[in-house]
């Protein structure tokens, strides 16, 4: 619970596409926060492909070495859940519901009152849509959520990154840092001149944003 910032935040984990290794990034920045001394919750923002309970938010609670937490249980975690896998308009579309990202606004604005930080994990890359004319990035504008964008060293992934780089900048997001995911590298000259690049770009253009590298195994317990 709150222990040492009345300043509580609540940040937005996004990352480059669907299969960037968000939720693994978020467990990771988590338990980096917690090492700091703060008191840290995740979030789902909106989860697709389950029933009854986010299966992203079990995976943050296992890679942190907890149990199902209070506030999983009063449904503030995972405020919004879908039953088919998909981006969250055609998964509403299909179990004939509305999207109400006002639920997700006030559970996140009830985990403040109890976290010093609240780690939102996105649904697949930022332009994910919501509507035909409101996607993921247009919420975090919004709510002047920061954020954090996951990457890795896949072909293509400087490309993803840039662009996504290039319309958080645009919509003035507060970036927090880059978390560059090393369990795609699976070649070392791509990798390796992927992960330069990023940083190289980052430290010109987002010169307060951290450049954290995610190791392929990490022990989180």
């Amino acid at each position: 619970m709150k222990q040492t910032d009345d300043r509580a935040e609540a940040i937005f984990i996004s990352g480059i596409d669907t299969d960037a290794g968000k939720t693994y990034a978020t467990a990771f920045y988590a338990r980096r926060l917690m090492e700091q001394g703060l008191s840290v919750i995740t979030q789902k923002f909106i989860q697709t492909g389950c029933t009854g309970s986010s299966e992203d938010i079990e995976a943050h609670r296992r890679l942190l070495g907890t149990q199902q937490l209070p506030e999983d249980a009063e449904g503030l975690t995972a405020p919004i859940i879908f039953t088919y896998p998909a981006s969250a308009q055609l998964a509403a579309r299909i179990d004939g519901k509305e999207i109400n990202l006002e639920l997700v606004s006030r559970a996140t604005d009830r985990l403040l009152k109890r976290y010093d930080r609240v780690l939102i994990e996105g649904a697949g890359g930022l332009f994910v849509p919501i509507t035909d004319t409101y996607f993921a990035i247009d919420y975090v504008a919004e709510r002047k959520l920061s954020l954090v964008l996951t990457t890795n060293g896949r072909l293509g992934s400087i490309n993803h990154t840039i662009l996504s780089l290039e319309a958080i900048k645009a919509r003035g997001i507060t970036l927090k840092a880059v978390i560059y995911n090393q369990f795609f590298d699976s070649d070392a000259t791509i990798a390796a001149d992927t992960a330069s690049f990023i940083a190289r770009y980052l430290k010109a253009h987002f010169p307060e944003a951290e450049y954290i590298t995610m190791p392929t195994i990490v022990n989180y317990v």
